[in-house]
């Protein structure tokens, strides 16, 4: 008998500690909305306080950034802090809010998880908990929306909490309602206050069961997940980056009838030249009004656009990158110059740092009487990608 007292206690003693930092541990609710005019702001804020009446539980609430960087907002939405796409992994559960945009969630939510895919491909979203809440002015399409963005959830391996008929009994039957068994909704173009009462209901219960399942979940998901690889692991290229301390510009911006980047049959076909922060690095013709040093700065600043760009290609994730195919660069030079190889060599060392054996690639250098914009340099890159 004592010996089977202190087996107990000893199993007692290694379950206990899970249990006491699961109950202690404050668990950390993320709401993440895209709201113009407010609606869907109004049941953010519900959905937060249906959380944080869940105990140990802190609640923020975020927006995602603007594609419109002159949209105008609410004074309240405009107030909110912007979420980066890289924070979402620190939560233990997130409850996204958009408003209906032709039966699916709004351009903005939609572009913000464009850029999910390093997090996806590191599995860090795997296992936790998430909700939906939508506002719909004419309530068509809000029950397709949601599901919608379910589809993307799914993709992340996040656990979906429904609403169900949770609040069902709060439920005012009289008054035009935009709830589903899938989460909240507000009917935001109906007569009378929105969201209503019982819209909100749902909401606050909404919030709540986020907070009791991502409570339940987080001592699970406290182990990070091991991203889906097999055979040998290629290098990462942002710890490369960091590493080199190589800083990839913003891509700069189409100024004519085209587009930065063209993606066909997995290739990624690229045009850039050495331009920096609005000008051109060393403008002019190399061997006259440009040293070779200068046309090797404006070399290395032309591919580094290519790779800012390439990354906008890539979704922000330059490991999809599988091979650097082709390089050529075309330089403003004098009939008689012939160096234009060694002045290559600033692009083809970057892309070998950057990509390692991935950034190994077939080249051509070319002498041009003039370039656009005055550049020394032109770079056309085609890359293979996943």
């Amino acid at each position: 008998m004592k010996n089977i007292f202190f087996i107990c206690m000893a199993f007692t003693m290694v379950l206990n500690p899970i249990k006491m930092n699961a109950q202690t541990k404050e668990t950390n609710i993320l709401v993440l909305i895209h709201s113009q005019n407010g609606g869907t702001y109004k049941l953010a804020q519900t959905i937060a306080e249906g959380a944080k009446s869940f105990p140990d539980t802190k609640v923020t609430i975020k927006r995602v950034p603007s594609i419109d960087e002159k949209a105008k907002l609410s004074p309240e939405v405009a107030r909110l802090a912007v979420a980066a796409i890289d924070e979402l992994p620190a939560y233990d559960g997130i409850a996204f809010g958009s408003p209906v945009h032709f039966a699916n969630v709004s351009a903005d939510m939609s572009y913000f998880f464009s850029k999910s895919i390093p997090i996806w491909t590191d599995r860090s979203l795997e296992g936790k908990p998430a909700t939906v809440f939508m506002s719909a002015g004419s309530g068509s399409g809000r029950e397709a929306a949601i599901q919608s963005f379910w589809n993307i959830l799914s993709m992340h391996g996040m656990v979906i909490i429904p609403t169900g008929l949770m609040a069902s009994y709060k439920t005012d039957k009289t008054v035009p309602q935009g709830n589903t068994p899938f989460g909240a909704s507000s009917l935001s173009g109906a007569n009378g206050t929105r969201p209503s009462a019982s819209e909100l209901a749902l909401a606050k219960e909404q919030g709540l069961a986020l907070a009791k399942t991502a409570s339940a979940l987080k001592v699970f998901t406290s182990v990070k997940k091991q991203p889906a690889t097999s055979g040998n692991t290629a290098p990462d290229v942002n710890k490369t980056l960091r590493e080199n301390k190589i800083s990839i510009p913003e891509a700069p911006k189409p100024v004519g009838n085209y587009v930065p980047y063209v993606i066909s049959d997995h290739k990624v076909y690229i045009n850039q030249v050495a331009l920096k922060d609005g000008k051109i690095v060393n403008p002019g013709k190399i061997g006259v009004t440009v040293t070779e040093e200068q046309a090797k700065e404006a070399t290395y600043q032309t591919m580094l656009n290519v790779i800012a760009v390439l990354k906008d290609a890539c979704g922000g994730d330059l490991n999809r990158v599988k091979q650097c195919v082709q390089l050529t660069g075309f330089f403003n030079t004098t009939p008689e110059y012939t160096q234009h190889a060694a002045i290559m060599n600033a692009a083809s060392d970057l892309t070998a740092t950057v990509f390692g054996e991935k950034g190994k690639h077939a080249r051509a250098t070319i002498g041009a009487a003039s370039l656009p914009v005055n550049s020394a340099v032109e770079i056309q890159a085609i890359f293979e990608i996943e």
